[in-house]
């Protein structure tokens, strides 16, 4: 078993890392099931894998985080974000013989100020965007 550091030892999160966090939750208490973080693949990172109770579809999460509300973080997943998003489901389709089930994108945008303990603002949208090869 991994010991557990005192808080004082930790290093604090980073901005991204404290926005992924607030999203698993948000997501949690919206009825999603959180199946893996931070999957590492050859070609980048997937944040979150989630499944909806009640859903067969996988939804791949990409999370923003950004310090203010304007512009909002959710449009920062551009074209060339969609389509390496594409690409790395497509890998983890095979790697974890998903192949049987619908894959979905969704974004989930945080504000999250310097001067607060929490996020200001969390919207999750989901089927983002599609496919794109």
């Amino acid at each position: 078993m991994t010991p557990r550091w005192p808080r004082f030892l930790r290093k604090p999160l980073t901005l991204g890392q404290r926005g992924e966090r607030a999203a698993a939750e948000h997501l949690r208490q919206a009825g999603y099931r959180i199946l893996a973080r931070n999957l590492r693949q050859r070609f980048g990172e997937v944040d979150l894998i989630a499944q909806q109770r009640g859903d067969r579809a996988v939804a791949v999460v990409e999370v923003k985080t950004m310090r203010s509300e304007s512009p909002p973080p959710e449009v920062h997943v551009n074209r060339a974000k969609q389509a390496k998003l594409t690409a790395l489901a497509g890998q983890l389709a095979k790697r974890y013989k998903l192949h049987d089930r619908p894959i979905r994108f969704d974004v989930v945008g945080v504000v999250w100020p310097d001067d607060c303990d929490k996020p200001t603002r969390v919207t999750h949208h989901p089927g983002a965007f599609e496919a794109t090869f």
